[in-house]
């Protein structure tokens, strides 16, 4: 007999050989039914994996992360064997499942595939999934799958393989379908019951650009056909709100080839949008007691090869920037932090004087590759509302909780509401890609952990996505749209201090180190720009639009009078702008509407004679006449509304 432990710490005992499946047999038939995958001592296993010894388990169903990623990643191999019934010539390479469904990179050889194309994989793949093919691993030595590949003339198999060790290696079988896999699927094809081909992407194998360019074939699955239809609704509704299309339409920002890819320009309206997101964060830092800081856009080489940054990031730089001097070598700053230790190291302090805060919005520069460019949430050069704090050990607890509020605050005046906090620390098999001391990470992560516990945030424990010099908070917040983004983070850092040999002056008169926290609540502005874009759909909170008021003259006769009401409402900070074209107010309304504009004021004959304005609100129509003064003070109060009710 073997004893299981369930995620409640119950225990049962179950024969030695029991699959995960029979153990959600004995808990109810309708867990056995939905059953996905599961995990055992921290491994994820199929359902059909007999169990030899003593154990934790998890089961998963669809309701489940891992469920998803199961049957997105079983569903990759269904896509692979859907191609290479079709196109027996091709040649597979890996097909893991993704945050949304999964893909596969093929070799089509010069073939490019068109939709019609991928209607008819798409066909065969719901084929092959109703026949309910059992998902079968087995383990083979290196030589037998050396030898199976080289048979099928596959090289990008073969050197995954040649990266292996012996005794490591398993296929997966579904009918006549073998694919080199370490497993986690789903029981049977017959799961899945609806499937979508999103669509196709060049992509370089291995992501090297030296290498050959594949074919990417997208797609998501479900288990309800029902599923599928509210996900492509879904996505339809993202199409509208993507933000790439917004930022055009209501003129925020564009690209440059001849500035450079990933190289975003702002626009008037952009940069307006932009500096009210500055002065909003640099008004809560000030009352939090930050100090702005300004660090130059590049640095010496040695800067970052002090802090490590050179060494983890040197490959996804920019190239060193050389001057005329023998020997100087600046690069472009992919960080802000090494710039903030070195003013620290101005001067001696004592530790009466910390906890230093601070703070700067700073643009640092990595060179992302082309293929992965995306919009604004993916350039080569972002403005990171950036900050460091410089405290000692017994300040740290409170000055990460009170990021913590920041984040919230800061959260909330924007209507991100739905979030989960997410502790990311060490992967402890890959201590190599790390910095310092172990007992310093372990005394970072629990400092993290604890703050955490005590603000009662919702949670969960990352491995494997800290930072390389230390652990930190992010912040996963999800937007309108359901989908999950990485927004503020925070981080506690004992290395830097080290290697910078950042000092300050105890109580007892000796030299101590003090401990580095660095927060950015929105992450990045070019980032944040773009999800917030994409969660209001270009309808921003009233105190942040670009324009909250548009003024419509109904003739030219009645623009003496608009230009007054326009003034009136600047003499109050009401950001407005006057439409005065030769157009009809029915068209000037729909243009209103449409570049998303909060308020309208029409102003006409009627208007003129009683003094007054007639106002619309975007989204919801006419509110009738009333007077400037009175129109005022609504916009003031909802600013003051939508702002004060996050600020305790």
């Amino acid at each position: 007999m073997i004893e299981i432990r369930f995620p409640d710490q119950s225990i049962r005992s179950y024969p030695e050989g029991t699959t995960p499946f029979e153990i959600a047999q004995s808990i109810s038939e309708g867990l056995a039914r939905n059953v996905l995958s599961a995990r055992f001592n921290d491994q994820i296993v199929e359902t059909v994996t007999p169990l030899h010894e003593d154990g934790q388990i998890q089961l998963f169903t669809w309701n489940d992360e891992p469920g998803k990623t199961a049957f997105w990643h079983s569903s990759a191999h269904v896509l692979a064997q859907a191609i290479l019934s079709l196109y027996p010539k091709a040649k597979l390479t890996i097909g893991p499942a993704i945050e949304n469904g999964f893909y596969y990179d093929v070799d089509f050889g010069a073939h490019s595939i068109t939709e019609k194309e991928l209607q008819e994989i798409e066909k065969k793949f719901l084929e092959f999934a109703r026949q309910k093919f059992e998902f079968k691993m087995r383990a083979v030595s290196k030589k037998e799958a050396m030898d199976f590949y080289q048979q099928d003339e596959n090289p990008y198999k073969i050197e995954l393989i040649e990266n292996l060790e012996d005794g490591t290696i398993t296929f997966c079988d579904h009918a006549d379908f073998t694919d080199l896999c370490r497993g986690g699927h789903i029981p049977h094809t017959g799961f899945i019951k609806a499937v979508k081909l999103l669509n196709v992407a060049g992509a370089y194998w291995r992501g090297d650009e030296n290498n050959k360019q594949l074919t990417r074939v997208y797609g998501i699955s479900f288990p309800k056909q029902k599923e599928l239809t509210e996900y492509l609704e879904l996505m339809e509704e993202a199409k509208k709100r993507d933000h790439r299309k917004l930022g055009k339409e209501l003129e925020l920002f564009t690209f440059s080839q001849k500035v450079g890819q990933g190289l975003p320009l702002w626009l008037p309206k952009g940069a307006a949008l932009r500096g009210r997101l500055e002065d909003f964060l640099k008004a809560a830092q000030k009352k939090a007691g930050y100090e702005q800081v300004i660090s130059p856009h590049i640095g010496h080489k040695e800067l970052y090869m002090t802090s490590g940054h050179y060494e983890k990031y040197g490959a996804d730089s920019f190239q060193p920037i050389e001057t005329p001097a023998d020997g100087e070598t600046f690069l472009l700053k992919p960080m802000n932090c090494p710039h903030h230790c070195e003013i620290y190291n101005t001067r001696p302090w004592s530790y009466k004087e910390l906890p230093k805060r601070y703070a700067e919005f700073g643009t640092v520069y990595r060179y992302e590759q082309s293929g992965e460019l995306h919009g604004l949430t993916r350039v080569r050069g972002f403005t990171q509302d950036d900050a460091h704090i410089f405290c000692t050990p017994d300040q740290l607890d409170q000055e990460f909780k009170n990021v913590i509020d920041l984040v919230l605050y800061v959260f909330g005046s924007l209507g991100f509401d739905n979030f989960q906090a997410q502790v990311s620390i060490r992967d402890p098999k890959k201590p190599e890609k790390y910095i310092g001391d172990p007992k310093n990470w372990e005394k970072a992560e629990q400092a993290i952990i604890e703050a955490t516990q005590e603000k009662e945030l919702d949670f969960v424990i990352e491995e494997g996505e800290a930072a390389f010099y230390g652990p930190k908070l992010d912040f996963m917040v999800k937007d309108a749209l359901g989908r999950k983004w990485q927004l503020g983070t925070i981080q506690v850092d004992y290395n830097l201090p080290e290697r910078f040999d950042l000092t300050y002056k105890g109580s007892d008169n000796q030299l101590h180190r003090p401990v580095m926290i660095h927060r950015a609540p929105f992450g990045s502005l070019e980032r944040f720009v773009a999800i917030l874009l994409e969660h209001t759909g270009g309808n921003f909170p009233l105190w942040l639009a670009p324009t909250q008021v548009n003024l419509l003259s109904v003739s030219e006769k009645h623009e003496k009078y608009a230009q007054k009401v326009l003034n009136l409402l600047e003499n109050n900070e009401i950001r407005a702008s006057l439409d005065n074209r030769n157009e009809t107010i029915g068209k000037k309304i729909r243009d209103a509407e449409l570049s998303k504009v909060p308020f309208m004021l029409i102003v006409g004959e009627k208007e003129a004679a009683m003094g007054n304005i007639s106002v619309r609100k975007h989204r919801e129509g006419d509110m009738g006449f009333m007077e400037i003064e009175r129109f005022s003070e609504l916009v003031k109060a909802e600013i003051a509304e939508s702002i004060s009710k996050f600020v305790s």
